[in-house]
């Protein structure tokens, strides 16, 4: 069954802040399948549209989605984030703080790197000592079961002497 658009950008408003309904909640209402309404977010979203998952609060809301929220109230005034932020429930403060992880995302300082090159260092020298205790012990195992191999046939050959 085909869907205005109309129809469609009012049943997707409906997962939107304030609301932030849940899918299987509107799908219900409207009598839409819930894959229809997973669609419909997933190509909105793909078009850049803010359409977060159904979260408590903007916590909750995935790193893509804190991204274009960011990347949508970049050029914005104070003013005219707050009125952003009134429309989809959120706080001033939360874009400042997803603002400053996003430019602090992609730093990376000498010494973070340098730490992480000497744990993976680190790593590789265990493994490698692992596997030759690994191998030794196999060495071993196969040689205890070639003397016990060996000492059943022994018996079957000459008898039991022990006893």
């Amino acid at each position: 069954m085909r869907y205005p658009a109309e129809r469609r950008e009012a049943i997707l408003a409906k997962l939107e802040a304030p609301y932030n309904r849940t899918v299987n909640d509107v799908a219900a209402e409207e009598g839409i399948s819930t894959a229809t309404l997973y669609n419909w977010r997933k190509s909105a979203r793909g078009r850049g549209r803010l359409l977060p998952n159904a979260a408590p609060t903007p916590e909750g809301w995935s790193s893509q989605e804190k991204f274009l929220a960011v990347l949508e109230t970049a050029a914005l005034t104070e003013e005219d984030l707050a009125q952003y932020c009134r429309r989809r429930g959120l706080y001033p403060e939360q874009i400042h703080r997803w603002r400053a992880s996003c430019e602090q995302a992609n730093e990376r300082s000498a010494a973070a790197e340098a730490r992480t090159n000497a744990v993976t260092k680190a790593e590789r020298r265990r493994i490698k000592e692992l596997e030759r205790e690994l191998r030794r012990k196999d060495a071993a195992l196969a040689e205890t079961t070639a003397l016990l191999v060996l000492r059943k046939k022994v018996q079957a050959i000459w008898g039991d002497e022990e006893k």
